[in-house]
């Protein structure tokens, strides 16, 4: 079945959840995805969990969390 990651096609097998179309689209971005650096949406800009099925037409988007790390200050300051 044909959904889209990021605005990529990718052809996917039934059954997919959102944790495997993001793998199969880039394993770096899964992993940060797994790891809680970045999280998935869908086409209305809602989060899905990463064990949700996928349906033919689906479409994902990954964002990445933009953390700042300890004492990095408050950049409008």
């Amino acid at each position: 079945m044909r959904i889209f990651v990021n605005a990529t096609p990718l052809d996917v097998p039934a059954g997919t959840n959102v944790r495997q179309a993001v793998a199969a689209h880039d394993a770096a971005l899964a992993e940060q995805v797994a790891s809680g650096r970045a999280f998935v949406t869908d086409a209305r800009g809602l989060e899905v969990a990463a064990a949700v099925p996928l349906e033919a037409g689906s479409i994902l988007r990954v964002v990445v969390r933009a953390r700042r790390t300890a004492g990095s200050g408050d950049a409008d300051a």
